[in-house]
């Protein structure tokens, strides 16, 4: 009898070891587990996209039809990324020659915005023009098991921020990832130009739903090459080098959780190997549309997934732009050369048959740069990250070149927005907006005439993420939160950086914007998909940096 109660205490201990064991290496284990399922899906070899073209030869003179759009966003590209407005990546040793020429060549927009402070909302705003107090389209979905594991691995690093909220039981109850997107009832800019006889294709990230009616070729592009995964390149690949970010959560569950793929036409089934680094890749078969539908118009979407991370650049890139330190800022200054050398690759497409004069082009980011990379002054000179509605994580370039119809050299200051690109695209090719619901942005085009758009009025923008609200009205900018509840007014005519809060000293500005954020959601719809975590994020220091007692901070409903 002794002998079965020391086994059963030995089988006890060694239970209650392996529990501990198990607890505090938690996080590897569930990281593991991630991998393994992201592993565990099928990809095949490369595939050659079947581009559908236009006729061998034009139906009707170049300058007598419509012209082509090419719609390029970038993703988390920080202000200071480009040298456009004077920056450029480590002190402005890598320059963004591509973009800058195109910026020069058209239209700059000093104070452009996105639509929020995340990709997915932006994206739809860019796709429909219209405010998620109307479409409901307002948090950004994250993939399977994401939310909790961020949470976890987040608890499990040093930091002296407040803890993250999540929501279990709300993200266990919300649709699966693949069916949390745009409704299709919702009319994207590819629908409108598509009824007005365009050709219309996407390549790279949608993130506006997979299925069910919500993926991009089902929401109005004929075509979509669509990044199915989020490696750059395999890990393990030959060409590439990585920067693994050990104190951002969402970086470490991109390594666990994330594969080289990509699909066709298929939201998020029959996944493929791309056929090489994705910014090239993508630039590649780009250029294929291009030259194979130079003789009918066209709408290219080419949703770059760079510069978000994982943080992976060709070792060619990374040799060329030299000896920058820290490793992390030295590959992503290799992967703003990708996204730059793509720029210059289109335009050189466009040149080369042809098309250049007669083609729109619009470029900007989805949202600003991510504070979680650890790297200070991507968003310099202006305050805050993506993941907060500072200035840093909603301001972004907006430039538009169209030889034929807008003067090199053209620069408005008035502020735009996300909202804007669908009716301003519209416009451009004169198809007719829908009539059977409200568009929330106006057509930017005008501002780029000569008289500056004198006849052009809006004084009012705005931002949301949950109980984080902001307005923008004049030169005034509300940000307001409840949980925890704080006020922050800045004058941007005075103080562009946000850097002196006016909401005590200026109770009757407060209040002015207040009402109009009150009136933007009186009859605002509810929200398509619920908030299931809220994290904090500190407003001035990168997630690289120690947050002290006294830091401000924002929380985050996503």
């Amino acid at each position: 009898m002794g002998s079965i109660k020391k086994v059963l205490l030995v089988t006890v201990v060694a239970v209650l070891v392996l529990a501990g064991i198990g607890y505090s290496n938690r996080v590897t284990l569930v990281l593991a587990l991630a991998k393994f399922r992201a592993d565990s899906v099928p990809v095949g070899p490369t595939q050659e996209i079947p581009w559908s073209t236009g006729p061998a030869v034009p139906e009707r003179p170049i300058g007598e039809r419509p012209p082509n759009i090419i719609l390029i966003v970038a993703d988390d590209l920080g202000y200071n990324d480009i040298s456009t407005f004077g920056g450029g990546v480590a002190n402005g040793k890598v320059k963004t020659p591509h973009i800058d020429q195109l910026a020069a060549e058209g239209a700059i927009f000093t104070q452009s915005y996105s639509g929020a402070g995340t990709c997915a909302p932006s994206r739809a705003m860019l796709m429909t023009g219209r405010y998620p107090t109307r479409t409901g389209f307002e948090f950004t979905p994250t993939p399977s098991g994401m939310t909790p594991i961020v949470s976890m691995v987040r608890e499990s690093i040093p930091s002296n921020l407040p803890a993250s909220r999540y929501q279990a039981e709300l993200d266990e109850s919300k649709p699966p990832y693949e069916d949390q997107g745009l409704p299709s009832s919702e009319r994207t800019i590819a629908e409108i130009l598509r009824d007005s006889d365009y050709a219309t294709f996407h390549i790279g990230k949608w993130h506006l739903g997979r299925r069910n009616g919500m993926a991009a070729h089902e929401q109005g592009f004929d075509q979509s090459l669509l990044m199915a995964s989020a490696l750059y390149l395999p890990e393990d690949d030959p060409n590439v080098v990585n920067a693994k970010i050990d104190f951002d959560p969402i970086d470490r569950f991109l390594w666990a959780g994330m594969a080289y793929a990509n699909s066709f036409n298929s939201g998020d089934a029959d996944r493929f190997r791309p056929g090489g680094y994705l910014t090239d890749y993508w630039t590649d078969e780009s250029i294929k549309i291009i030259e194979g539908n130079q003789h009918r118009p066209y709408f290219l979407y080419l949703a770059h997934w760079g510069v978000h991370t994982p943080l992976q650049a060709t070792r060619e890139d990374y040799e060329a732009v030299g000896d920058i330190k820290p490793h992390r800022l030295r590959v992503y200054a290799a992967m703003i050369r990708a996204l730059d050398r793509s720029v210059g690759r289109i335009v050189d497409a466009l040149e080369r048959t042809g098309q250049a004069d007669n083609t729109l082009i619009m470029f900007t980011s989805d949202n600003g740069g991510a504070g979680y990379i650890g790297l200070p002054d991507v968003n310099r000179p202006f305050r805050g990250w993506k993941i907060t509605q500072f200035e840093g994580g909603i301001r972004v370039p907006l430039f538009v070149k169209w030889p034929a119809a807008i003067a090199p050299g053209t620069v408005s200051d008035v502020p735009v927005a996300h909202i804007d690109a669908m009716p301003t695209l519209a416009a451009a090719a004169e198809a007719p907006l829908p009539q059977d619901r409200v568009i929330d942005g106006l057509n930017i085009l005008p501002l780029t005439r000569e008289d500056g758009g004198e006849s052009w009025s809006r004084e009012t923008l705005f931002w949301q993420s949950g109980h984080y609200r902001v307005v923008r009205h004049g030169d005034w900018k509300l940000q307001v939160t409840s949980n925890p509840e704080g006020a922050w007014l800045f004058d941007l005519a005075l103080d562009p950086t946000e850097q002196v809060n006016l909401a005590d000293a200026r109770p009757d500005k407060l209040a002015e914007l207040a009402a109009l954020l009150e009136a933007h959601h009186r009859d605002a719809r509810p929200a398509l998909y619920p908030s299931v975590v809220e994290m904090a994020i500190a407003v001035d220091k990168d997630l690289s940096q120690s947050f002290e007692d006294g830091d401000e901070y924002i929380f985050w409903p996503n």
